[in-house]
């Protein structure tokens, strides 16, 4: 399954070789959630999903996602009740997540690395009537249904949970046959903010989403995608499992990221596309060059990536060695921005791409009022219209700040060049990308201030070739506590045993005196510059 890596016209995707009727067909199958009926009916022997976990035919997908709804009904859930999935990357948890879009059912997947008490806070907010987890999950997912009492319904994937029913035992109970009732559901992902409080993003997945994320991949009938990322994440839930399950191609997927086994997969099944973050890339080009050589990674021709900034010279020898198959985007979990292809990166290295439409992506000032290309200012992004507009969950006041007109901003700072391409600069607000995974400064803060040694301490991102940023606490400790390596690495331990190890720091320095403005807040960004001017 091998592609040619140059430009040339896109290919169509199967779906466009439709004709009006079948078109048509398929539309309305994605406005009630059953793009893999389509599929199901069309081809129902093809493989969707393959996973150590398990394969599954788009048949069998299609019919359990069926069962999933019937079950959860049976169960008393009815449509616009909330469904929290904890799992990890196994067919089930598409099965789940496909049937609560069918089923008029509000899903909301849950970031497994997370404490009990942190996915407690979740299961509890989304206001869950049920929640599925696999039993690999089983401390943490006890935890949170103890501190959600609406979540009555508990069902265990994959082995038991004390107390919970069997998901297997569930679904088997249930027809597969196609619902006389669907309706579109919705997905509803978790951001923090500055607060370190998570908030719902809730909206619908829209026909027109996801017909327009198939055009722009190309997809054909015999492609293969890899998913290399958790799917309770927003990308790889949208562009690893979304799109190429409802452009009816097959889902390869990877349980944990490894560079060397990610090759592997690329060459058995021929890979065609797949998203990534940075640091996968670091990874795979620290691999010695024998283990690449060894790889046939021809058929690749769409790697997507986004989720953090890219280092320039790694971004560069990536496209050297795979060629100019690599595409990068600009978005969030509250709507997409910019995107670009390799060739006209390599003309402006460290863009992120050209806003399409023109309005998509603004550089304006405070009120969103565009500004003269060159000039640095606020990266404001354009809301989708109608039900692909977000919202914050339970809270209209969030909802109404983020806006300004249809804008609204994740805190990053950029200028649009004469030919309007956006290249950001900086952040103003104080969010730290490690990984391509969020983390959320005032959240740790609050986790090591209620440390005995601890006075004062702020947590701030400083650059990292491997993770893009990497956590630093800097920590005031109080008069009698002795700062070296053994606080620091106690804290660091304290850190561990209240949040997600990917949220803790992974250094600690010392200081005297930690400044605060008059606003009684820490001035994070001249941490920052202090520590980049340092070379830290």
């Amino acid at each position: 399954m091998s592609a040619s890596r140059s430009g040339g016209p896109r290919p169509v995707t199967e779906a466009e070789q439709l004709d009006g009727g079948e078109r048509e067909r398929l539309l309305r199958s994605a406005e009630r959630g059953l793009l893999l009926t389509h599929w199901a009916q069309d081809h129902p022997d093809r493989t969707a999903i393959v996973s150590p976990a398990g394969n599954r035919t788009f048949a069998e997908l299609d019919a359990n996602a069926n069962r999933v709804v019937r079950a959860l009904r049976a169960r008393g859930l009815q449509a616009g009740d909330s469904v929290a999935l904890m799992c990890t990357n196994r067919p089930e948890f598409v099965e789940v997540w496909a049937g609560c879009l069918r089923g008029g059912l509000r899903i909301t997947p849950v970031n497994w690395h997370l404490t009990g008490e942190e996915a407690g806070y979740i299961v509890d907010d989304c206001e869950a009537k049920a929640v599925v987890a696999a039993s690999s999950l089983a401390d943490a997912a006890e935890v949170a249904v103890a501190a959600a009492p609406r979540a009555e319904v508990r069902i265990a994937i994959g082995g038991e949970i004390e107390g919970w029913e069997s998901y297997e035992a569930a679904v088997a109970a249930e027809s597969g046959d196609a619902l006389d009732d669907a309706s579109l559901g919705a997905t509803m992902l978790y951001t923090s903010g500055t607060t370190g409080r998570p908030k719902g993003v809730h909206r619908q997945t829209v026909a027109a989403q996801s017909a327009a994320a198939g055009r722009l991949y190309g997809y054909r009938e015999d492609d293969a995608h890899l998913c290399t990322g958790p799917m309770y994440h927003a990308a790889p839930l949208a562009f690893s499992i979304a799109v190429p399950l409802s452009a009816g191609v097959t889902v390869v997927v990877m349980e944990r990221w490894d560079p060397a086994e990610a090759l592997r997969l690329v060459q058995e099944h021929g890979i065609t596309h797949t998203h990534m973050v940075p640091t996968m890339f670091h990874r795979l080009l620290q691999l010695p060059d024998a283990v690449r050589a060894a790889h046939d990674v021809s058929s690749l021709r769409h790697i997507l990536h986004g989720a953090a900034p890219c280092p320039v010279h790694v971004k560069q020898a990536l496209i050297e060695w795979v060629g100019p198959v690599v595409y990068e985007y600009y978005a969030a979990t509250e709507g997409l921005g910019t995107s670009v292809d390799s060739e006209t990166w390599l003309t402006k290295p460290g863009t992120v791409g050209k806003p399409v439409p023109d309005d998509q992506v603004l550089v304006g000032d405070e009120r969103a009022e565009r500004l003269p290309p060159g000039e640095v200012g606020i990266v404001w992004l354009k809301a989708p219209a109608g039900p692909g507009r977000f919202e914050y969950y339970k809270d209209g006041a969030k909802t109404e700040s983020a806006y300004e007109g249809d804008y609204f901003t994740l805190g990053d700072m950029g200028y649009v060049d004469e030919d309007g391409y956006l290249f950001l600069t900086d952040r103003s607000a104080d969010l730290i990308i490690t990984g391509g995974v969020n983390v959320y400064p005032a959240e740790v803060d609050a986790v090591l201030l209620e440390h005995p040694a601890v006075a004062d301490a702020a947590v701030i991102g400083i650059p990292d070739d491997d993770w893009g940023e990497t956590v630093l606490a800097v920590v005031e400790p109080k008069p009698d506590a002795e700062a070296g390596d053994a606080l620091a690495t106690d804290l660091i331990e304290w850190c561990r045993g209240h949040l997600a190890h990917f949220k803790c720091p992974r250094r600690v320095d010392f200081v005297d005196v930690l400044t605060r403005g008059d606003n009684g807040k820490v001035a994070r960004h001249r941490l920052r510059a202090k520590y980049r001017a340092a070379g830290a």
